[in-house]
């Protein structure tokens, strides 16, 4: 495996722009953006062996893409609860689309991606106290849609239609603390996609080194609605709570921005 300077990896970076339209190396990987440049640079999957600098990580994406990028898992305390599948999913889940077929006839679901921007249709979201540093996830009836009426009376049959209580949260620290070790100093790395006879093709256009990950952007990107919080969570089993990122906002999450290309 090589191992680069940066000033070497970003001279690297203006070869493979450099080459134009490069061929899916990963065909039927939908990863493949990544995982081609990976092969290019002759590196291991996301692992940028850069000696006796700060950890470094390699993300690309698609340019234009609406996909989301998860940046970490992790659960909402208070953990001892097992807040989603114990409390929302049991009080506020609904029946999951595949009971009766893929799932049992009584298999519940609770499934939402929420932010701090404004409340999901069925009246969540994500409030910061910066007062006591934590970020709450809250539910406010009023602001559930028409289409969810029935699934409204069912939540008040079952707790009443309050606020949550008590609220799930993350601490500041160990939101910082988490995001801090996956969000390294990185290079983000984005490709134009084209398709010719069923093969994909991808154009390495524009490069960004990002250095300083830096907590209150992340804050202040929750509130504006550009990271989300996924739950999904069957009777079955949970997925996991994930937070997750919209394309182009990988910037606002560091100190220092450098635009390589």
């Amino acid at each position: 495996m090589k191992v680069y300077t940066k000033e070497n990896l970003i001279k690297e970076f203006h070869k493979i722009a450099q080459m134009g339209w490069v061929e899916n190396g990963r065909k039927g990987n939908a990863g493949g953006v990544g995982n081609t440049l990976e092969d290019l640079l002759g590196i291991e999957e996301n692992n940028l062996p850069i000696p006796n600098a700060a950890e470094w990580e390699l993300k690309a994406q698609r340019i234009d893409t609406s996909s989301l990028t998860t940046l970490f898992h992790i659960e909402p305390s208070p953990r001892a609860i097992k807040f989603v599948p114990q409390v929302l999913l049991l009080n506020y889940g609904w029946q999951h689309q595949e009971a009766g077929k893929k799932y049992a006839e009584d298999e519940m679901s609770f499934r939402q991606t929420i932010h701090g921007k404004s409340p999901s249709d069925r009246g969540f979201m994500v409030k910061i106290d910066r007062e006591n540093r934590k970020v709450l996830i809250s539910f406010d009836y009023t602001k559930v849609s028409e289409n969810h009426k029935d699934w409204l009376k069912q939540v008040e049959q079952k707790i009443g239609l309050k606020e949550l209580n008590p609220q799930p949260y993350w601490g500041f620290d160990d939101l910082a603390n988490k995001a801090g070790t996956k969000l390294l100093n990185c290079f983000y790395v984005q490709a134009e996609v084209k398709k010719e006879d069923g093969i994909e093709f991808y154009k390495y256009s524009k490069v960004t080194m990002l250095q300083k990950f830096n907590f209150d952007g992340f804050l202040q990107e929750l509130e504006n609605g550009n990271i989300l919080v996924d739950f999904d969570a069957r009777t079955g089993h949970n997925h996991g709570t994930k937070f997750r990122l919209r394309q182009n906002c990988f910037t606002n999450l560091y100190e220092k921005a450098t635009v390589i290309l």
